[in-house]
C-alpha cells in the first residue's frame, strides 16, 4: 500500500488568526511540528505585511527553529518576486509556494495580478528555484469550482495543468481555497489528471468544514491522491477568499483516515499529540 506525504501548514492556520501571535510562539509551535514526522511544513510567507500581518516576521521564525533532529523541510509562500528573493536567500528554505488561481477575480484578489502577470512571474520563479536550489509547489487555487463568476469546469482545470506541466512544475496542489468542492469533482479531477501525469505529484490542499473531512479524504485518496495538506484542529483558511473563512482539513482527522485504513504515514503518535497540545496553547 503507498504512504502518503502529509504537510503540516501552520502558515494557513495563522495567517487569518485576527490577534497577533508572538514570535516566539511561533517558533515554539513550529519547533513542536518539526519534531512529529510531517514531510513539509508550510511555515510562514515572504508577503506583504500590510496584507497578511501575521506573517511579518516569517524570518524570524525560521531562523529561530532548530532542525539538527529532523528530516522535515520547510517550505514558504510567496506572492511576487520581492518575496521570492527573500526566501530564496533563507538557507532554512527548501520549498517555495506559489499560488496560482485559475479565476481572474481570486488571483487580483489574493495577488493583485491578472492570470497572464501570474504566469510571467512564475516563470521567473521557476528559474530563481533552479538558480538557488529550492523546490517548487505551485497551488492550483480555486481548483474545485469558483464563486467569483468565472468559468470553471474540470475541462478548465486540466487545461491549466498541461501547461503548468509544460513549464517543468513537478509539485502540483489542488486548491479547494473556498470549501466547495464536490465528492463528484474531486473523484473527477483526481482520477482523471493523476494517470495522465505520471511523472507529476498531484496533491491536495482542502478547506472543509470538520464533518466532511473524512468523507472528502476518502474520495481523494480513492481516486489516488497521496498528498495532502493539513492544519491542526483545521484552524485557518485563506483570508483572500470570502469574509467567514472555512477551516483547512484537521490533521487530527487525517491521522485518523489512514489509521482507519491502516495506511502508512512517517508521524510520530506522541510527538503528535505534544504538538496538538502546543497548538492550543498557541491559538486558545
Amino acid at each position: 500500500m503507498d504512504s502518503v506525504q502529509l504537510i503540516e501548514c501552520p502558515r494557513d492556520a495563522l495567517q487569518g488568526f485576527k490577534h497577533w501571535v508572538p514570535t516566539n510562539k511561533k517558533i515554539t509551535y513550529a519547533q513542536a511540528l518539526l519534531e512529529v514526522g510531517f514531510d513539509v511544513l508550510d511555515v510562514g510567507s515572504f508577503v506583504s505585511p500590510k496584507v497578511i500581518p501575521q506573517m511579518k516576521d516569517t524570518a524570524e521564525v525560521l531562523n529561530g527553529l532548530d532542525r539538527s533532529k529532523s528530516l522535515t523541510e520547510l517550505l514558504v509562500i510567496v506572492a511576487n518576486l520581492r518575496g521570492v528573493e527573500e526566501a530564496c536567500a533563507n538557507p532554512q528554505v527548501d520549498w517555495i509556494g506559489y499560488p496560482f488561481s485559475i479565476s481572474e477575480n481570486f488571483q487580483m484578489r489574493n495577488t493583485h495580478k491578472t492570470i497572464a502577470d501570474s504566469l510571467s512571474l512564475l516563470d521567473q520563479i521557476i528559474l530563481r528555484c533552479n538558480s538557488n536550489g529550492k523546490k517548487l509547489v505551485v497551488y492550483l487555487s480555486m481548483g474545485f469550482g469558483n464563486p467569483y463568476g468565472d468559468p470553471w469546469s474540470p475541462t478548465i482545470v486540466g487545461d491549466w495543468m498541461e501547461i503548468l506541466a509544460e513549464k517543468g512544475i513537478k509539485i502540483i496542489s489542488l486548491s479547494d481555497t473556498i470549501g466547495s468542492a464536490s465528492d463528484i469533482n474531486i473523484q473527477k479531477l483526481f482520477s482523471k489528471l493523476i494517470p495522465l501525469y505520471p511523472e507529476l505529484t498531484i496533491g491536495a490542499h482542502l478547506h472543509c468544514l470538520k464533518q466532511d473531512a473524512i468523507n472528502k479524504l476518502s474520495v481523494a485518496y480513492n481516486a489516488g491522491c497521496r498528498r495532502f495538506d493539513g492544519a491542526i484542529m483545521g484552524f485557518g483558511g485563506c483570508p483572500m477568499a470570502k469574509d467567514e473563512l472555512v477551516g483547512n482539513m484537521p490533521t487530527e482527522l487525517i491521522l485518523s483516515f489512514l489509521n482507519m485504513r491502516k495506511i502508512p504515514n512517517s508521524l510520530h503518535p506522541i510527538k503528535f499529540e505534544s504538538a496538538y497540545n502546543q497548538c492550543l496553547k498557541t491559538f486558545i
